[in-house]
């Protein structure tokens, strides 16, 4: 029974991890660019949440309608002041720009909110649903479905949309789509934008859970790295089952080896996974690699 909920509790952890690593994933795969600043802009996103909640008595879920369009508007500036200029630059230029803006994020919160934990004491957020005496909390519940269902929402949309297919156009070939006339700039801006709204959902999700502090982005974006490259970089049920792969690790060896070993057997197993097959586990060569065709 305890491994069962070990289990249980990788997996809900690995929800949280999965629905970080979206935006991550989506940025990268059309854009080609590695956000740096993707752990800032979550928490970013987990400040919003719990000023919303602080000061205007919102509830960290009902905060997402100003949090997403909020997080959206930023990933458009980012993409046009910092990434456009920078569009044809070496890729490593590219990096450190990222590097850059995640530096002054931190620094800019640790001034204004001072390095403070803060937290939202939510009495939803200690509930727990017990199911054949396996314990499963209710707020991570939520967030491993809105990980599903964000999953399948952005699947969806790549599919069936306009927009959509020219974002997979320009994922599988910029240039090919270029000649059919697709505005390579303004679905980069587009793309860029719904990968910081993506990872403001989970900063509002994850903020009943977690406390917020100017570098807590540090720890999940290290990790959404990891899930990021273990699923194959720009695969968004890549970046799903990654999640939760590291969860379940992350869980079992935190409980049955040393919790302060469990970064160092989920880098193993992502090494492993490296040498074995370079591109991810759902990394492909070829237009497949992004996930979207």
């Amino acid at each position: 029974m305890i491994l069962l909920q070990i289990i249980v509790n990788g997996i809900l952890l690995g929800g949280i991890y999965a629905l970080i690593s979206i935006g991550l994933t989506l940025i990268f795969g059309v854009v080609r660019v590695i956000n740096f600043a993707h752990g800032e802009f979550l928490m970013l996103s987990m400040y919003v949440a719990y000023f919303s909640y602080s000061l205007l008595g919102l509830n960290p879920y009902v905060s997402l309608i100003i949090n997403v369009p909020l997080m959206f508007v930023l990933g458009v500036v980012t993409d046009q002041i910092i990434i456009r200029p920078l569009r044809n630059a070496p890729s490593y230029m590219q990096i450190f720009a990222t590097v850059g803006l995640s530096i002054v994020l931190l620094n800019s919160a640790l001034f204004f909110f001072t390095g403070d934990y803060q937290s939202i004491n939510m009495p939803f957020a200690k509930k727990t649903l017990l199911l054949g005496g396996i314990a499963i909390s209710y707020a991570r519940l939520v967030i491993f479905f809105s990980a599903l269902v964000v999953s399948v929402g952005l699947y969806l949309f790549l599919q069936k949309t306009d927009t959509g297919k020219q974002i997979r156009a320009i994922a599988q070939d910029r240039m090919a789509a270029q000649l059919m006339g697709i505005n390579l700039n303004r679905l980069y801006m587009v793309t860029f934008g719904i990968g910081s709204a993506l990872v403001a959902i989970a900063g509002g999700l994850i903020m009943p859970v977690y406390y917020v502090f100017p570098s807590v982005g540090v720890y999940f974006v290290l990790t959404a790295f990891v899930v990021v490259v273990l699923g194959g970089m720009g695969n968004m049920m890549g970046a799903l089952i990654g999640g939760i792969l590291i969860g379940v690790t992350d869980s079992l060896s935190g409980y049955y080896i040393d919790p302060s070993l469990k970064e160092v057997v989920y880098f193993i197993i992502f090494l492993i996974v490296l040498l074995v097959k370079p591109s991810g586990l759902m990394g492909m060569v070829g237009a497949e690699e992004m996930g979207m065709k």
